[in-house]
């Protein structure tokens, strides 16, 4: 699998930046007034840092860099300088005229003249794709290239914008990286989603734009609230449910349940399908369900505990069948009689031989359902033959896709009603056997 995506896909649409209950740290949401940016754009205390754009890559969205952004605000950044470019990689080539006019908004709203730029995997394509013109290389200051491929300048026509190529020689999907003339940092251990996760990739890029040490490559906790918020997007395309619902509950750690009927929020999804931002307690679980209305499947996504503000949390919602991914997630049946979920490892694969994956006593991480050259992020479980049992082979058309998204059929009965427990890496969440129909599908996400 290795150097098999497609590096330059097709940017859809701009999105919106990081956002904080606390009132120093402003709502920025980009789009297209610029007097609303304008009036947004207020410096609190940041002037002399430079914004960061975060561009993510194929099948992913904006909360890919979720614990970086919340890295930089534990390192002094505010959240007005931090923005996810959203866009969708399952379209084509890549627009760059969309993420110039994206570009041009930040600079705007923050009345700099040049963004640090960052895209991973299919967005390093976009990325240099971007900086191919001098106008659009003049607008950036750095530009760091991560889990991407290789290429033989760094970032400009003339190879005049610094660039970092982070990468590891143990990413499934594109390995070790190099640049001729950009500083190029390899390091072993990491999947293709750790490389854009994790600290170390954090910690270069913080020295990469200051030339100094961070003060720290962990996320400092908070409490005894955060505040969180996010989008609501199709899954791969990142089309916003403008006008979906979302609930928000407090659930039992153990179990799942919902701890009161009555909902603690609950939101609209605005026209680019930006949610929040809201108040949670630190620590405390919660289930985020998902309406996106018409005929569309309702989701329930249940989270660890947030222990820092996290302004991107993201909502994916079934993409119409029509799509790539729609068709690919059609077969997922609405039946009553069963449960249907998907376990989601938000910042990293889940790897046989490294990672220890349960789900109702039934091991998942083995070399036969997530082998290290799938990178698999997201395992669906139901039982796709309807047969009343786990036969744990792969269903439907999940069967031709070998990289990123899997299945196994699994079956949970929704009678009666209980909980199911699952495991990662010795922690631990439970989700109730909701019925596939009447209630909707079941994420599990481990962030």
């Amino acid at each position: 699998m290795r150097r098999s995506l497609t590096f330059s896909l097709l940017a859809l649409s701009i999105l919106f930046s990081t956002v904080s209950c606390d009132k120093e740290q402003e709502i920025f949401n980009v789009d297209d007034s610029p007097e609303l940016l304008d009036e947004l754009g207020g410096g609190n205390g940041c002037d002399t840092l430079l914004p960061i754009v975060f561009m993510h890559g194929a099948l992913a969205s904006g909360d890919t860099y979720a614990n970086q952004v919340m890295r930089f605000t534990s390192n002094g950044y505010c959240g007005s300088l931090l923005y996810a470019y959203d866009w969708n990689t399952l379209g084509g080539s890549g627009d760059v005229n969309l993420l110039d006019a994206f570009i041009d908004s930040v600079l705007t709203a923050t009345g700099a003249t040049q963004v640090n730029l960052v895209g991973h995997s299919a967005g390093g394509g976009l990325g240099y794709s971007y900086c191919g013109t001098a106008a659009h290389a003049s607008k950036v200051a750095h530009y760091v290239h991560i889990g991407s491929s290789d290429q033989g300048q760094p970032a400009g026509p003339s190879g005049e914008v610094p660039t970092l190529c982070f990468s590891s020689s143990d990413d499934a999907v594109t390995g070790a990286s190099t640049i001729t003339g950009a500083t190029n940092i390899s390091v072993a251990g990491l999947d293709h989603y750790q490389v854009a996760t994790g600290p170390e990739a954090f910690a270069e890029m913080y020295r990469f734009f200051h030339g100094t040490e961070p003060t720290t490559t962990s996320i400092t906790p908070k409490g005894p609230e955060v505040c969180v918020a996010g989008r609501a997007v199709t899954l791969g395309e990142n089309v916003a449910k403008s006008g979906a619902s979302i609930s928000i509950y407090e659930v039992d750690a153990i179990t799942g349940a919902r701890i009161s009927s009555t909902a603690l929020h609950q939101l609209t999804a605005d026209q680019k399908g930006n949610w929040g931002p809201v108040n949670v307690s630190a620590g405390a679980h919660y289930e985020f369900e998902l309406t996106p209305g018409g005929s569309d499947r309702v989701i329930h996504y249940f989270r660890e505990g947030f222990n820092h503000d996290n302004p991107l949390v993201y909502l994916r919602a079934f993409p119409p069948s029509t799509s790539t991914a729609g068709l690919l997630l059609s077969g997922i049946p609405s039946d009553d009689d069963q449960t249907a979920m998907a376990v989601f490892t938000a910042n990293q694969a889940i790897v046989a031989g490294r990672d220890d994956l349960t789900v109702n006593g039934t091991t998942l991480s083995t070399q036969a359902f997530t082998p290290a050259a799938n990178t698999v992020i997201a395992l669906f479980l139901f039982d796709g033959n309807s047969n009343g049992q786990s036969d744990l082979t792969v269903p439907g058309l999940f069967a031709i896709l070998n990289v990123f998204l899997s299945a196994r059929d699994m079956f949970f009965p929704t009678e009666p009603a209980s909980s199911i427990p699952l495991q990662f890496n010795g922690r631990t969440m439970g989700v109730p056997n909701l019925k596939s129909d009447s209630d909707g599908v079941i994420v599990a996400v481990f962030d």
